[in-house]
């Protein structure tokens, strides 16, 4: 987050295993403080979704907010001391939320407004963002009197993000809009921000299936992969409680609205081995939503898999190779199309989206032995999917050879009998 312009700018950097959030506050001296806040998302996989962010702080002194705009706090507090001019929030630990789209021109601000939906830098750098300028009162005018806040605090839109403290870095430098001037913020720092996932919760929020064209058997999903502490309130798929009004309306606590599963998981990822070629083999993938109170937006899936580094077409997705290094670039990013399925619905039977890909094979290292054609690690919107035991995966048949090529071998061997026959 990133405060700039006539006011005091505060940059936070929020850093998980391919990530980097990043805000800034700048202070510049005047009767109030004016910050622009700047919240750049580089976290390659993982975004903020609906409901969005929501950020937190402490005041080290006795800070008020005057006004706000491309934001709002949550709360006002107590400014029963203020006569005629009531600030916009005097609480000591104020809480910021995005505002919502379409609100009137005179309250938005450049890359606000977005009901704190910030995209993954991996997936769409323009979207990784969100400002939003306010105005600080009784924070002091000068370097030594200005304090920095404490106790940050970042919801992407649940728990998981721990803040560090508040470190002063160089004063940030803006340019004039003649590019002829410079001038200097008062102050910049930095608060580093890290994503876990196992803070965040206690299982895994999606799990992996597989299947194949060479064997009957479908490996589903581990049982209880996500926990089965919602198996007492989850809904079958035919229920008539599913036909009443306000059934997919998320409620407060985001608390989960689960179709009655084995595995119990909100979201599941099917990897199916459909087609074998000579010189190619594709694969279909299949997203599904079970989770009837929520939809997924600008949801992205991430695999890792040695044959990701010859990827040749995806047919409804769009691709992005992830962080190659060398000769290994194993790690792909598939994510939605824009406009057409980038938004993967609540559960039922638009809760899903699925593509096939086409691959190109190495035949140096490609097999089908060994489960080789099923991906590594699974991630969807950045937390690690719940695998199939290796032992469980489809196997090749014993009677398989290679390239499937004892097909034509067969076919031969049979007109030729059947010609001797003949004779």
């Amino acid at each position: 987050m990133s405060w700039t312009a006539d006011g005091y700018v505060v940059r936070i950097f929020c850093v998980s295993m391919y990530a980097l959030l990043k805000l800034a506050q700048t202070l510049i001296i005047s009767a109030f403080l004016q910050a622009t806040v700047t919240m750049n998302n580089f976290q390659m996989y993982r975004h903020i979704q609906n409901p969005g962010w929501t950020l937190g702080w402490a005041w080290a002194k006795k800070e008020v907010i005057w006004s706000m705009v491309g934001a709002q706090t949550t709360e006002q507090g107590d400014c029963s001391k203020f006569k005629g001019n009531v600030p916009h929030c005097c609480k000591k630990t104020p809480t910021v939320v995005d505002l919502l789209p379409n609100v009137p021109y005179n309250q938005q601000f450049s890359n606000c407004c977005k009901g704190g939906v910030v995209g993954a830098w991996g997936q769409d750098p323009s979207s990784a963002v969100s400002q939003f300028q306010v105005s600080v009162g009784l924070a002091g005018t000068t370097n030594k009197t200005v304090k920095l806040p404490k106790n940050f605090t970042l919801l992407g839109p649940g728990p998981g993000y721990t803040c560090g403290p508040a470190k002063i870095v160089p004063s940030t430098v803006f340019l004039t809009t003649d590019k002829r001037r410079k001038t200097q913020a008062l102050m910049t720092w930095n608060v580093t921000c890290t994503y876990s996932q196992f803070l965040a919760r206690k299982h895994p929020s999606c799990c992996v299936s597989f299947s194949s064209f060479y064997n009957d058997t479908i490996t589903p999903c581990p049982s209880c992969a996500c926990g089965c502490e919602n198996k007492r309130s989850c809904v079958k798929a035919d229920s008539k409680i599913l036909t009443k009004k306000g059934v997919n309306t998320p409620r407060k606590d985001n608390a989960p609205l689960l179709q009655c599963t084995h595995h119990m998981c909100p979201v599941r990822v099917h990897w199916h081995v459909k087609v074998n070629y000579k010189e190619y083999w594709r694969v279909k993938i299949a997203i599904t939503n079970f989770n009837y109170r929520m939809n997924h937006t600008l949801w992205t899936l991430a695999v890792q898999h040695p044959n990701l580094n010859n990827v040749t077409q995806v047919f409804s997705f769009d691709y992005k190779s992830v962080a190659p290094y060398g000769s290994i670039n194993d790690t792909g990013m598939f994510f939605g199309t824009k406009f057409y399925n980038d938004l993967l619905m609540e559960a039922g039977p638009s809760g899903n989206v699925q593509s096939e890909v086409l691959l190109q094979k190495d035949q140096k290292t490609f097999t089908f032995k060994q489960g080789w054609a099923f991906p590594r690690k699974v991630y969807f919107n950045g937390d690690e999917c719940m695998l199939p035991p290796p032992d469980s995966y489809p196997f090749l048949p014993n009677s398989a050879r290679g390239n499937f090529a004892s097909l034509s071998t067969l076919s031969l061997t049979i007109l030729l009998l059947l010609f001797v026959s003949i004779w």
